[in-house]
């Protein structure tokens, strides 16, 4: 059973019929429009299927056009005016189901004049109508999809669009924690080249001054500052620096050591 049923009147915009029946096709599924040239299949009878279609739809669209009211019949009148056009016929049928009907007013169409409709297509003047401009014609398929996912919601429960708009959103949530973790990996990384690169400032959880391996005094801030490692014992004062120093290390450590001898 078709959800929407596209009516348009040959020779008058049967092209702009055709974009919004195929873009719809795609975005819910094509079993869930009714669109006669593609919908009914060859051998069937089209009166009968028409008519099934419109009985059965829950909106039909009347895509309308510059020339709609203008079209002539084979008796040279509108065709408009014949109680048997089918373009009629349908619009006809859904306004007395009481189903939601929108006229689509297709380029230099203007609002519907009332005054030039037949009996028992009067109501289709006070029908809320879209408008559709080749010319912005991606956006206003979209608002049109979009309008009708809403009203209808066994539409909008199959609405294709809308899926891969959530399926997107999920995939960009799942990508944050990973992009977190491999910004904190590289700030990992960043650090442990700090460290083996000599002297530097820690950040994050880490914080103050580190000295890996110097080679002879270094100065790292404000006050007292020692070379690691650092050992004070009985020896107060007495200090040792790692490095390349040894020598001079060993030196000053037996002149203090001596000192403390004499003292005792």
């Amino acid at each position: 059973m078709p959800d929407v049923f596209v009516n348009y009147r040959t020779g008058d915009e049967e092209s702009a019929a055709t974009m919004i029946a195929r873009e719809l096709a795609r975005r819910f599924g094509a079993e869930r429009i009714f669109f006669a040239s593609n919908s009914i299949e060859l051998g069937h009878r089209f009166p009968t299927e028409l008519v099934r279609a419109v009985e059965e739809c829950e909106a039909l669209l009347a895509v309308i056009g510059p020339r709609w009211a203008e079209v002539l019949g084979v008796d040279g009148r509108p065709a408009l005016e014949a109680e048997q056009d089918w373009t009629r016929r349908e619009i006809q049928t859904a306004l007395d189901r009481g189903i939601l009907v929108i006229p689509v007013l297709v380029g230099k169409a203007t609002r519907i004049d009332r005054a030039a409709l037949p009996d028992g297509l009067w109501e289709l003047a006070d029908c809320q109508y879209r408008r559709f401009d080749h010319r912005n014609a991606e956006s206003d398929l979209t608002a049109l999809g979009d309008a009708l996912a809403r009203l209808l919601p066994d539409l909008g429960a199959v609405d294709r669009d809308a899926r891969a708009a959530r399926e997107r959103g999920e995939a960009k949530s799942r990508q944050k924690p990973a992009q977190d973790v491999g910004h904190t990996r590289m700030r990992t990384r960043d650090v442990e080249q700090r460290v083996r690169g000599g002297i530097g400032n820690l950040n994050g959880d880490l914080s103050g001054t580190f000295v890996n391996e110097p080679h002879g005094p270094v100065n790292t801030g404000r006050g007292h500052q020692y070379n690691a490692p650092h050992f004070q014992g009985d020896n107060t004062g007495v200090q040792f620096t790692a490095g390349d120093n040894s020598s001079t290390v060993r030196q000053r450590f037996e002149r203090e050591r001596r000192r403390s001898d004499d003292g005792r």
